[in-house]
């Protein structure tokens, strides 16, 4: 090679080493700019991620219920009236349904009504929904970080164990898609919780 050559060369590769670690940089803008987004892996609607406070009245036995209680579970929240129509039905029957299909990994889950109003639920649902929490909430601090498109009502909202809502189903859900999100989330703080672990050992 003449000595002629040898500086162009060097100049092509260095052009070359420049657009290839520039090209990311490049890419990411054009996705940006033509609005490319890549597709969500998740069902349920990622919320900003905000710890619950707040106090209500356990039905059940008339203590108080501190939503700090849950805290190490991932809890099942929804809202409604102490009526409960078909739609709240629906949602005390798939939250029941989301859990039980979690098999061994089903007791690291809470299921939560909040009762927004002054009704008191049928004997005939506290009985059928035993294992849930029913909570009086009307005027509680609990309610207000609730956020809703539209209503409170119309969704199955989701807590992680440190006690922050994180996640929205949207209304009339497909509980099979529920069950692969919540599935998908036990599994991944599972791993957490491992590694953590072994890390404390060490």
């Amino acid at each position: 090679m003449s000595n002629e050559n040898a500086p162009k060369t060097n100049r092509r590769t260095l052009i070359f080493l420049l657009v290839l670690l520039c090209a990311p940089v490049i890419v990411s803008y054009l996705l940006y700019f033509w609005e490319v987004r890549p597709a969500s892996i998740n069902y349920g609607e990622l919320l900003e991620v905000k710890p619950m406070a707040g106090t209500g009245l356990n039905i059940r036995d008339d203590t108080i219920f501190r939503i700090r209680q849950l805290r190490g579970k991932w809890v099942l929240l929804t809202v409604d009236s102490g009526k409960c129509d078909e739609r709240c039905l629906k949602k005390l029957y798939y939250m029941r349904q989301v859990r039980l299909v979690q098999n061994k990994e089903m007791n690291r889950v809470e299921r939560v009504w909040l009762i927004d109003d002054d009704e008191v639920p049928g004997a005939d649902i506290l009985n059928q929904y035993k294992d849930s929490w029913f909570i009086s909430a009307k005027n509680s601090e609990i309610l207000t970080s609730i956020p809703a498109k539209v209503s409170q009502r119309d969704h199955i909202y989701l807590i992680d164990p440190m006690g922050n809502l994180m996640m929205r189903f949207p209304k009339d859900p497909d509980p099979a898609k529920m069950v692969k999100d919540l599935k998908r989330l036990l599994q991944v703080s599972q791993m957490e919780h491992a590694m953590g672990s072994s890390d404390t050992k060490h």
